[in-house]
């Protein structure tokens, strides 16, 4: 066999989908799973959006299209961020993309180079790592804490600035996924007024932008000059329930949009059109369908935290956004000698013979995740209650955590973790 490349021997993967692929194999056993693993809406696509994208396919509009997407879907997506973030792009700073995290890669091709510095804050989204190192650039790591909510830290970007050989880019996710932290708009011009005229890029990736559950989402592009250093990545996946749709789009200066083209045009040629006109009728005739959502989302959001924080040895803080919560279970993992991955694969494969609760132990988003535990939302109200029950129980069977540990030696606790309680 021949062999591969060193990158795609090492290439780290979301684990979601890889905890989501043992989460169908045991419900096709017959287990009962709860999943909370996968950022996926439970929500339906907006029925405009449907209806526009089959008659869209009737009226022959299978072929392909510009590379950096159809006029009018351009077009409506800057009327969008726009009328949302108060911003005063026009279609020229718009590119289509087959969601959002295709832009982590495009924005690593347009602008690192080999051994370049990249900030990233973590816990962090597992992707962004192979997308950097595919181009040889390194990642640099600042911790987010939980004592400052989880926000970006202004004194790490200072120091990556100034220390760092070759500070070239810095990945920014607010609302940010896993812990659910928004970066407050002083965060964002503290960030701007420290890169504003740097040769450094920020790519900021939005794609909860529709779920903050304390004031409003800001974004990069609204600080003055940063039009021009900055790529935003917006997705329908969550705010439209449209992920198996595959759309997005990016926001940045003509100039890097441009670029963005080209490389959509080498790397996927473009993004079908009948999706686009989907997206159109979305963006244009379903904000009252999507803001109800939202607000769904965020009684679920506040469900599972009181739920969580009812259980000995876990405490949970309610996120600034996302559909997503992260308590802290380092009593819990201390107690019973395992890691937070190990707990969550425990409350999956061997909590209980025939139900289980899928999630993501906090290490599947770097080695500052440790400690912690992800779960989403995306269930029905009563499969979330239901959820908080069974890990409460299974916190206390001890002889089936110590079997499995036995079992799995490489889940086994070697340190001690930071045991964190919310006020």
């Amino acid at each position: 066999m021949t062999a591969f490349s060193t990158f795609a021997s090492s290439v780290g993967v979301e684990s979601a989908f890889t905890v989501l692929a043992v989460a169908k194999k045991l419900m096709a056993a017959g287990k009962d799973v709860i999943e909370l693993e996968i950022g996926d809406s439970p929500f339906a696509t907006p029925q405009k959006a449907i209806d526009t994208a089959i008659q869209a396919i009737r009226d022959g509009h299978t072929r392909y299209g510009p590379s950096l997407g159809i006029p009018e879907f351009r077009k409506a997506a800057a009327e969008y961020v726009n009328r949302e973030y108060g911003l005063s792009v026009s279609a020229e700073h718009v590119v289509a993309g087959p969601g959002a995290k295709n832009f982590e890669q495009l924005f690593c091709e347009a602008f690192l180079n080999p051994g370049d510095g990249v900030l990233v804050f973590s816990p962090h989204f597992p992707t962004y790592p192979p997308n950097i190192h595919r181009r040889n650039a390194r990642v640099v790591l600042s911790q987010l804490k939980a004592s400052h909510d989880f926000r970006p830290s202004l004194d790490d970007i200072r120091r990556f600035l100034a220390d760092d050989p070759s500070p070239r880019a810095i990945f920014l996710n607010s609302p940010h996924n896993p812990t659910g932290g928004v970066a407050l708009f002083e965060d964002l011009k503290g960030l701007a007024d420290l890169v504003r005229g740097r040769d450094v890029a920020v790519f900021s990736d939005e794609p909860y932008d529709r779920m903050v559950w304390r004031g409003r989402h800001h974004s990069l592009l609204e600080i003055p000059g940063m039009l021009e250093q900055t790529v935003a990545a917006y997705t329908f996946s969550k705010s439209f329930s449209m992920s198996g749709w595959r759309l997005g789009f990016a926001v940045s200066s003509p100039a890097i949009v441009d670029v963005f083209g080209k490389l959509t045009n080498s790397a996927l040629s473009c993004v079908p059109p009948f999706t686009q006109m989907a997206g159109v009728a979305a963006m244009r005739e379903e904000l009252v369908y999507r803001d109800a959502k939202m607000l769904e989302f965020r009684k679920k959001v506040e469900l599972l935290v009181a739920g969580l924080n009812r259980i000995d040895g876990v405490s949970c803080l309610m996120p600034g956004g996302t559909f997503y919560v992260f308590p802290s279970v380092g009593k819990v993992c201390n107690r019973l000698g395992v890691s937070s991955h190990g707990l969550a694969l425990y409350l999956l494969e061997a909590a209980d013979d025939k139900r289980g609760v899928a999630c993501l132990g906090g290490e599947c988003f770097g080695e500052a995740g440790r400690g912690f535990l992800r779960l989403s939302c995306a269930q029905p109200d009563e499969r979330i209650a239901e959820a908080v029950t069974f890990m409460s129980e299974a916190f206390t069977r001890k002889d089936r955590i110590e079997a499995y540990v036995n079992a799995h030696p490489e889940y086994r606790l070697t340190e001690q973790y930071e045991e964190i309680t919310y006020a």
